[in-house]
Parts: structure tokens; C-alpha cells; sequence
């Protein structure tokens, strides 16, 4: 892969797409905390908001493929702005919504776009267009370190937004935060696409798709992101619930979330620099299988607020460290030419993922008063995902004279 004639300096690649994924990752993974309030003042049920959100991760892993594919095409400074302001629509409309539809459309489908064109796959496309491949795993760690800062910095805040001004004016002030994401995408504006030009690619985007979709280890990291979703955002999402349901306060659910943000800092950075030294798949295993383990712990001891606060740090170890050495493994296998796309695929699963943990989650609630059936399943799921990951091959796919289809 040739690089065009200029790249962007890296530092500030990492500080303009570090700072934009604080603050798109830290606002939505706060949303945990609004279950009750909004619940409780409009009178919906959990499956109503636990729907909300579920319809924003699958509309977030949707749209990621098509503003992975105008980001590799047009360059991903226009699709940020477009996002911000998308954004702060949504959390405005959020804050105003009065039926559970009208909630869904605005928290579900607007931040959904809204976090497709401002998260991971697009910034990851920058950093690997304009980062050497030797050093693109550690900056893939680093800007994912970001947004695990920003959710330890944004869940306190959020916290201190409904507790002071109500959760309704809490919303609309995120959105005026959200806004801020306009000027940070100026630092990300590469010169190969200045005034509409693209660059120069060797396949099409039809080529690329087939390519990858033939290629075994491409599917076994699509099932392996699968798994990482639905813990993920199970745990997010239903983790404040969980604990309020067994008399713990709210302060608990907060520092919970907090510790998860503060070790996912910890984890996303050591995965993304031993993914430059270490095989990326063994990494991969390793973080499923030790999910499953660090569940099985804390449902076998008794639940206190200390044990509660090892679990959110063993699994803050553990919660975006997947994505480093998944898109840089993509990059690896597929070069750097369609790679906020293909990161769109893969995250598209992991959306997928999300929704079914999500959804379930406020599903077997209401239906079995309890979590227990979900928890269960997150386990079963990290040992599968521990076993996908194996048989992954990392070296680069091996293209024809133009491009042969693997």
C-alpha cells in the first residue's frame, strides 16, 4: 500500500481521533445510568429502554459499514462533522421525547448514525492510513485507551449531570457537549482527499467485500466480535440494575462503571502493544476465555460492594482490549485501502452482539425477575469466542496480479 503524497503527522492523528472517541464512546456509556430515571418518570418498562438502546447498537454496527465506506472514499472529516451534529440531535430528542417510538427513533436510531461516523472504525481508518504498519497496533491501542478514559471520565459526569440538573437537562447539555467533536475533526482532514479527490485504489469495494467474506479467519473474527458485544453491553447496560435489584446504591453502579473505564485504559493499551509483539489470536482467546472465568467468579462469591468493584476491574482489563488486535489484524490480512469498511463488518457483528445482550438482558428480566439466564450465556459464549480466535491466520492474504479472490 502506497501512502499518498502526505500523511498526517501521527501525534496528531492520535490526539484529535483520541480526544473524538472520548467523547463519543464516554457519552453512550453512560446511557446505563438513565434506565431508571427515564423509566421511572415516563413510565416504560426496562425492555422499553433496554429496546432503545438495543436499536441504537444495531443501527451503530449498520451504519459503521456505510460511513466506513464514505470514509475511505471522501475522507473522514465530513463524516465526523455530519455525525456530531447527529449527535447532539439525538440526545436533544432523547431528553424530549414522550413515547416510547419517538425515544427509539431519537436514542436509538440518530446516536446510532451519530456514533457510526465519530467511533473506532472511522478514526481507525485515519490511523491506518497515516500510521507506519509497525506502529499501528500500539496506535490503535492508544486511541482505544481514549475511549476507555472517556467512559472513566464521562460515567462520573453523567452521574453529577442527572444529579444536579435533572435527566432531562443533563441530555441537553451532552449535546451541546457533543458539538465539540466539529473542531477536533479538523485535525483529521488528510490531505489525499482535499476538495473531493479520492485516492487512487487497487480493488473496488465489491472486490474487497468478496475478498474478505471468502477468507475463513475473516468469519472467525466476525464471531469471535459477535461474543465481545453482547458481554459487553449486557454488562454495561444491566450492570447498574443488577446491583440496585440486590440493595446495593447507586454510588456502587457508578464507581463499578468508573473502574471498568478507568483498567479498560490498562487493558486496551497492553493489548494493542503486545498485538506488536505477540500472535494478535492467541491475545484474542486469552481476553474471552478470561471473561468467562473472571463471570464465573463473581456470580460464585457473595455479592459485596468490594467484589463487585474486582469484577469491574478484572473485566475493565478485559472490555475493549478485543478491539486493537481485531482491526489490527484486518489491516493485516486486507491492507489499509477499504480498512474503515471492512472494521464496519466486523463491528457490525459485534453490534449484533450487542443487541442480543441488550435486548435479552431486559428480555428474561421481565419475563424470569432475574439475570441469571444472560449471565450464563456470556460465559458459554467467551468459551466459544476463546476457540474461534485459534485458527485465525494473521499473514497477508495472498492477491494475483490484480486481486485474486482467496
Amino acid at each position: 500500500m502506497t501512502h499518498h503524497n502526505k500523511t498526517l503527522p501521527m501525534w496528531q492523528v492520535l490526539a484529535c481521533g483520541a480526544a473524538i472517541v472520548t467523547l463519543s464512546m464516554g457519552v453512550r456509556h453512560g446511557f446505563g445510568l438513565w434506565l431508571q430515571p427515564i423509566t421511572q418518570a415516563q413510565d416504560w418498562t426496562r425492555e422499553n429502554f433496554a429496546m432503545a438502546i438495543a436499536i441504537q447498537n444495531l443501527t451503530w454496527g449498520f451504519a459503521g459499514i456505510f460511513s466506513g465506506m464514505l470514509a475511505d472514499r471522501f475522507g473522514a472529516f465530513r463524516v465526523i462533522v455530519t455525525c456530531a451534529v447527529l449527535y447532539a440531535l439525538g440526545l436533544v430528542g432523547m431528553a424530549y421525547s414522550d413515547t416510547p417510538a419517538m425515544f427509539t427513533a431519537t436514542a436509538g436510531v440518530l446516536i446510532g448514525i451519530a456514533q457510526a461516523g465519530t467511533t473506532y472504525a472511522v478514526i481507525y481508518g485515519v490511523i491506518g492510513r497515516n500510521v507506519s504498519a509497525e506502529k499501528r497496533s500500539w496506535a490503535m491501542g492508544v486511541a482505544a485507551a481514549a475511549g476507555s478514559f472517556g467512559q472513566f471520565l464521562m460515567v462520573p459526569t453523567e452521574g453529577f449531570l442527572i444529579s444536579t440538573f435533572g435527566w432531562q437537562q443533563a441530555l441537553v447539555w451532552l449535546g451541546l457537549a457533543a458539538l465539540m467533536v466539529i473542531p477536533l475533526a479538523f485535525g483529521l482532514r488528510e490531505p489525499g482527499f482535499a476538495g473531493g479527490a479520492t485516492p487512487h485504489r487497487d480493488q473496488s469495494i465489491l472486490h474487497a467485500l468478496r475478498e474478505a467474506f471468502t477468507y475463513p479467519s475473516f468469519q472467525l473474527l466476525m464471531a469471535g466480535y459477535f461474543v465481545c458485544g453482547f458481554q459487553v453491553v449486557f454488562i454495561g447496560v444491566h450492570m447498574p440494575s443488577y446491583l440496585k435489584d440486590h440493595n446495593m446504591s447507586p454510588e456502587v453502579a457508578s464507581i463499578a462503571l468508573a473502574l471498568i473505564g478507568l483498567f479498560n485504559v490498562f487493558g486496551t493499551y497492553i493489548a494493542g502493544s503486545l498485538g506488536q509483539r505477540l500472535a494478535k489470536r492467541k491475545i484474542l482467546s486469552f481476553i474471552y476465555f478470561s471473561r468467562s472465568v473472571a463471570i464465573v467468579v463473581f456470580l460464585l462469591v457473595p455479592l459485596t460492594p468490594m467484589s463487585v468493584y474486582i469484577f469491574s476491574s478484572v473485566m475493565g482489563l478485559l472490555w475493549l482490549s478485543t478491539v486493537p488486535p481485531t482491526n489490527a489484524v484486518v489491516a493485516q490480512i486486507f491492507g489499509v485501502a477499504h480498512l474503515s469498511m471492512l472494521g464496519g463488518f466486523v463491528f457490525f457483528s459485534h453490534q449484533i452482539g450487542s443487541f442480543m445482550g441488550v435486548w435479552l438482558g431486559g428480555y428474561l428480566y421481565d419475563k424470569t425477575g432475574s439475570y441469571d439466564i444472560v449471565w450464563y450465556i456470556s460465559i458459554a459464549l467467551g468459551v466459544f469466542a476463546a476457540g474461534v480466535n485459534l485458527p485465525v491466520r494473521e499473514n497477508a492474504i495472498a492477491r494475483g496480479h490484480t486481486t485474486a479472490v482467496a
